[in-house]
């Protein structure tokens, strides 16, 4: 069957092991110094491994593979023990797949397995998990409807775009284009700009603009090389890295270093976090 499964470049790949701990199902191991993916069973395609790998060496793509087995998963997972089973669940959960999760649930009745299962049970508000892609969590967040006359405190205002340059997407830009010298950059993840209310005034003034998804986007690798030119031969002042609070965002921000290791060049980086709300996190200099 055709499905959405993970890919491993084995040229970047460097064998660090992230991966492998962020895949509860067992899909991964670390074989003569390079991830493999030991089987298409173990797969579930729902990329919790792409955020803990530093070089952007795993990639999504939709091929033929065997159907993931949550059977399989389960046989394979018990033996770790209650805590990997529960992050197993947890991460299935968290993207909605409430039909592997029943699954999972009567392998356990079946096979006589107590575990506490009240980690799984909803929460009124969605923390962190464990299994690392906590990005992909459908959530709502209540903002005011504004019919007739607005609720007291809001203030609409005219936004003016501070957007300097086009395109903005990383794969399309040109390093060397005469705008980026002697520039500040801001490099935000796609989200960014839709969490925050302010994004244009509040990060993108005086600033020109790289966006990308280091979850989603392929041959993350041309980014690091792209933002070491922006570094080296745009010299390029200082680089800001606006991304979401979710874990597999931190790929743009090991992307910002690799190039900032790679470039001859030292610049100054920001990092600013922003929370699924659009409020400010953290912001700090690295």
């Amino acid at each position: 069957m055709k499905r959405t499964i993970i890919k491993i470049d084995e040229a970047k790949c460097n064998g660090c092991g992230g991966c492998v701990k962020g895949c509860h199902e067992g899909a991964l191991q670390l074989i003569d110094g390079k991830a493999v993916m030991i089987s298409d069973l173990y797969c579930d395609g729902l990329g919790a491994c792409i955020g803990e790998c530093p070089v952007g060496a795993i990639t999504l793509e939709e091929r033929e593979a065997e159907p993931y087995s949550e059977e399989a998963v389960m046989e394979r997972i018990v033996p770790k023990g209650e805590a990997v089973i529960l992050a197993h669940l947890r991460h299935l959960k968290e993207h909605g797949e409430k039909e592997l999760v029943h699954q999972g649930l009567d392998y356990l009745e079946r096979h006589q397995i107590e575990i506490d299962l009240s980690s799984l049970k909803p929460t009124q508000q969605a923390e962190p998990l464990a299994c690392g892609c906590p990005g992909s969590m459908a959530r709502e967040i209540k903002r005011p409807v504004i019919t007739g006359m607005a609720p007291a405190g809001y203030t609409p205002t005219a936004c003016v775009s501070e957007l300097r340059q086009f395109p903005v997407q990383l794969h399309l830009i040109n390093p060397a284009a005469g705008f980026f010298r002697n520039a500040h950059l801001l490099l935000a993840a796609d989200c960014t700009a839709f969490a925050s209310g302010d994004f244009h005034s509040r990060f993108l003034r005086n600033r020109m603009l790289a966006i990308a998804c280091p979850k989603l986007d392929s041959n993350t690798q041309s980014y690091v090389e792209k933002l070491k030119a922006m570094i080296d031969e745009a010299r390029i002042e200082t680089l800001t890295v606006l991304v979401m609070e979710v874990p597999c965002c931190g790929g743009l921000v090991k992307i910002a270093q690799l190039a900032r290791e790679q470039a001859e060049q030292h610049i100054p980086i920001k990092v600013i976090v922003l929370s699924v709300q659009g409020e400010v996190k953290s912001e700090q200099w690295i």
